[in-house]
């Protein structure tokens, strides 16, 4: 019961804070992104995660994995004094995705920053949440997240430079200038590590695609969600695309990038990306209708996104308080050749967003 109390109250802070009333809606200036020090944490921001996805595989298994750590900052509980105030929460997620079992196992966990039991460093990635935690050193990622059912013990190497999303790390979210973040991204991420599934240990190497992202408004008041894709391809280049949603299923606002590894980056201006829908799958825990094969078509090739396990939803409303799909996908080229492997997440479709 205390348990449930504590995670009641956390969430009624959760809201105040994400509600933002006391925060009024600006431009973000040009970005400034320096690292190491924009590797970690901004705590005068409302939202913050870092965010790694991946493939891996053993013994002719594949796997996806998914590791988030969110901070958000609590804006009613700024000028409290107390030391139990919940100024700052952290939460985070773990995921794996067993594809021939066709099985997703998944976790999260919330608690407010403090005590050593959450932190997020503003110094580098430091991210840590009771026994989950995220740590860079020198240009190693570390992930251990320990569950119950399975845990995700990996490293992750960069193979290329950071790649800078938007204008020079600024990224437009929306019709209006507020609705923006300061968003760098570091795909082709050499994975190796452990994943243990049910007390199995599977030493595994893959590919990873790492998101951080931090801003004080991301959706536009009439956005009820997103569609999201970073992909790996297997010639080293990269591919992000994404739209926001209204709740007609119309396009708010597109963008995303793609780079390749000799010829540089292109970044997609408003109206270039278009998701075309073309099949989906119901969810019989939360009855929503989930796209899990899209045509997406972007200046650098008409792709096609199939999922490799449909049943990808993951339930976290005991902690950001949404139902979303994230899951490990093909990437096919306009010729129907399979050219890579990444992630889709799809954000509102069992209820509207609300950050």
């Amino acid at each position: 019961m205390k348990h449930y109390q504590r995670r009641t109250l956390l969430l009624a802070g959760l809201g105040a804070g994400l509600a933002g009333a006391a925060v009024p809606a600006h431009a973000l200036p040009p970005a400034n992104i320096r690292f190491p020090r924009d590797h970690g944490s901004h705590p005068d921001y409302r939202t913050e995660w870092w965010y790694i996805t991946g493939q891996a595989s053993a013994g002719g298994r594949d796997f996806g994995f998914q590791l988030t750590f969110f901070r958000s900052r609590v804006e009613a509980a700024q000028g409290m004094k107390s030391g139990f105030a919940a100024k700052q929460l952290v939460f985070a997620h773990a995921a794996v995705t067993d594809v021939r079992g066709k099985k997703l196992w998944h976790d999260q966990r919330i608690a407010r920053e403090g005590f050593d039991v959450a932190q997020a460093s503003g110094a580098d990635t430091d991210l840590r949440l009771r026994d989950w935690s995220l740590v860079r050193k020198g240009d190693v990622y570390t992930a251990v997240l320990p569950t119950a059912d399975f845990s995700i013990a990996l490293d992750f190497t960069p193979t290329q430079p950071v790649l800078l999303q938007g204008d020079k790390g600024l990224s437009r979210k929306g019709p209006d200038a507020a609705q923006a973040s300061y968003y760098y991204s570091q795909p082709q991420l050499a994975a190796r590590g452990k994943l243990t599934l049910k007390g199995e240990g599977l030493d595994v190497n893959g590919k990873a695609w790492l998101d951080h992202e931090w801003s004080q408004e991301v959706l536009h008041p009439l956005a009820v969600g997103w569609d999201w894709i970073g992909m790996n391809l297997d010639d080293g280049s990269a591919l992000t695309a994404f739209r926001l949603r209204d709740k007609d299923g119309a396009a708010m606002w597109d963008g995303g990038s793609f780079r390749h590894p000799r010829s540089g980056t292109y970044v997609f201006s408003r109206g270039e990306v278009i998701f075309q829908p073309v099949r989906s799958w119901k969810s019989p825990v939360s009855n929503a209708s989930y796209p899990v094969e899209w045509v997406v078509r972007t200046p650098a090739d008409f792709y096609t996104v199939r999922a490799l396990v449909d049943n990808q939803e993951l339930d976290s409303r005991t902690s950001t308080g949404s139902i979303y799909w994230e899951g490990l996908c093909d990437l096919l080229d306009s010729n129907g050749k399979r050219v890579g492997r990444g992630y889709l997440e799809m954000t509102g479709y069992a209820r509207p967003l609300r950050m």
